[in-house]
């Protein structure tokens, strides 16, 4: 599979600002928990090119789906990467955040509170692991290097399992009952700091129906990392630097997207993390090319998209870069006015919340 350096896209000039991408929200919108079933949660329908906004239910997506269209989606797993623990010198509290796995099977990681985690500082976690803080990268983020019994745990990640916790975003303060309720029925690869959430509303049963319909579905890895934490804090949004984040285009993937579009079917990302994957991995005139990379692309307004047609997607924050690629898509005025009839008709916001189809 070709391998490329970071991609990053050639950002054109824009007069738009963070500001522009704000608006109101109450906080009894902001979604703790999931909805009871999957696919039981609203549906905005976003037309971009009419400007008409429909409401529907998750599950009438098939309605929308023709037999040629093929559904990407983004199979990275989220991985209990949040660990609390102590200082192995004082028995002072840590918190780690695992952001991913570098050279050498080390991870990258976000420490509070950081003035513990000198070089050479140690912490244990239930007695079941332990982690050495051995270098400090641009940021202040911590590489550190994990202990365990390899006689008892296969890999890193079957210890997690057992002693640590999903990663739910800050705004979400209830506690999660069922692990599951944040992966994607069809999560297959470690490697995620937080959930590509527009895969969330899918389940087998409609996964199965829109097969059965024709429409292809196809499965990238991107890895989602430090990017979803970091909020914009410049006015000019052009200034903004995205995380570098791993992924990964198999040649079958990549031969069926363009097959299916080259036969007129539409390409519909699940989420913005399918949508960067797709456009860092085609060629000007659309064509998908199997990769193993990583990527910084930031999509923003004016973007000519390359090789998405169409987006499912929750509801993002605001002034997130999330917004902005949605906005770059549909327009930010559309997404925009779309936004402010969510609020009005109290849709759920965020990664537990409802869904936005743009086509």
């Amino acid at each position: 599979m070709q391998r490329t350096c970071d991609i990053v896209n050639d950002r054109p000039k824009t007069n738009l600002t963070t500001s522009d991408f704000s608006y109101e929200l109450p906080e009894e919108l902001i979604a703790q928990s999931p909805s009871e079933e999957r696919d039981g949660c609203r549906l905005m329908v976003v037309d971009k090119e009419t400007g008409e906004l429909t409401h529907r239910t998750f599950r009438d997506i098939i309605e929308y789906l023709n037999p040629e269209d093929m559904l990407v989606v983004n199979s990275s797993k989220v991985i209990p990467a949040r660990l609390i623990g102590k200082s192995e010198k004082n028995g002072s509290p840590i918190e780690l955040l695992l952001l991913e796995m570098v050279e050498g099977g080390a991870w990258q990681t976000l420490v509070r509170p950081g003035k513990r985690a000198k070089i050479g500082a140690r912490f244990d976690f239930g007695g079941i692991l332990s982690a050495t803080v051995t270098d400090i990268v641009e940021g202040g983020n911590r590489v550190v290097e994990f202990s365990f019994d390899r006689e008892r745990y296969s890999s890193i990640y079957e210890v997690l399992d057992e002693v640590g916790n999903m990663p739910l975003p800050p705004y979400i303060t209830k506690k999660l009952e069922n692990k599951s309720d944040y992966q994607t029925v069809y999560a297959k690869t470690e490697g995620s700091a937080a959930a590509p959430t527009a895969g969330l509303h899918f389940t087998p049963e409609l996964i199965e129906k829109i097969k059965a319909k024709g429409v292809g579905f196809g499965e990238v890895t991107l890895h989602v990392g430090l990017g979803t934490f970091r909020p914009v804090k410049v006015d000019k949004i052009d200034e903004h630097l995205m995380h570098s984040e791993r992924f990964i285009v198999t040649p079958e993937v990549a031969d069926e997207i363009n097959r299916r579009r080259k036969a007129g079917g539409r390409i519909i990302a699940v989420g913005t993390t399918a949508c960067r994957t797709l456009e860092s991995a085609s060629d000007e005139d659309g064509t998908v090319k199997p990769m193993s990379a990583s990527t910084a692309i930031f999509i923003y307004p004016p973007y000519t998209f390359k090789a998405t047609d169409a987006l499912i997607t929750n509801f993002h924050l605001p002034e997130s870069t999330l917004i902005m690629l949605v906005s770059a898509l549909a327009g930010k005025e559309l997404i925009m006015s779309a936004y402010e009839t969510a609020v009005r008709d109290k849709y759920r916001f965020f990664s537990f919340g409802d869904a936005m189809l743009i086509v």
